[in-house]
């Protein structure tokens, strides 16, 4: 009963909030330029901002490195991610699919840049309720390990 009164609650501020469907000159002059929404970008050519220019993926997956990667991630990240669901941030099962693996190391290595001036990490931040991305002081090494581990989800 709880869950059926706050739903309809959300649905009755949604629906209040709306607008008329016709846009007027001062709604467009603050709307960020196109070039600049998430949404308006392809993922995989976006890099990310931080030290990473170019990750070569093979075909193979090295399972050593995959290893040293889920230790990694399951004393560093598991209180935020968990691999195939959404948690506190985004499940990293399929990330290969939707970002570049420059990009997911640079968001590792450097979430703070990232969320700043990345379009696709500031959509995230607000998609996830404004909670970032801790920054745990890996290396670049490090970071390479956990987006091999990635690999293997």
């Amino acid at each position: 009963m709880t869950k059926y009164i706050i739903s309809t609650l959300f649905l009755a501020v949604l629906w209040s909030c709306g607008g008329s469907s016709e846009s007027s000159v001062a709604d467009e002059s603050v709307k960020p330029p196109k070039s600049m929404l998430a949404e308006q970008q392809d993922p995989m050519e976006n890099k990310g901002i931080g030290p990473v220019k170019e990750v070569t993926l093979t075909s193979e997956i090295d399972q050593e490195m995959a290893n040293a990667g889920k230790a990694i991630y399951m004393q560093m990240c598991t209180s935020c991610h968990k691999p195939d669901k959404r948690f506190i941030g985004p499940a990293p099962k399929g990330i290969l699919e939707r970002r570049s693996p420059e990009w997911v190391m640079n968001m590792i290595l450097n979430p703070e840049g990232m969320i700043m001036k990345d379009p696709i990490a500031k959509q995230l931040l607000i998609e996830y309720n404004g909670a970032p991305m801790a920054n745990q002081g890996l290396t670049q090494d490090q970071a390479r390990q956990v987006l091999e581990y990635f690999r293997t989800l």
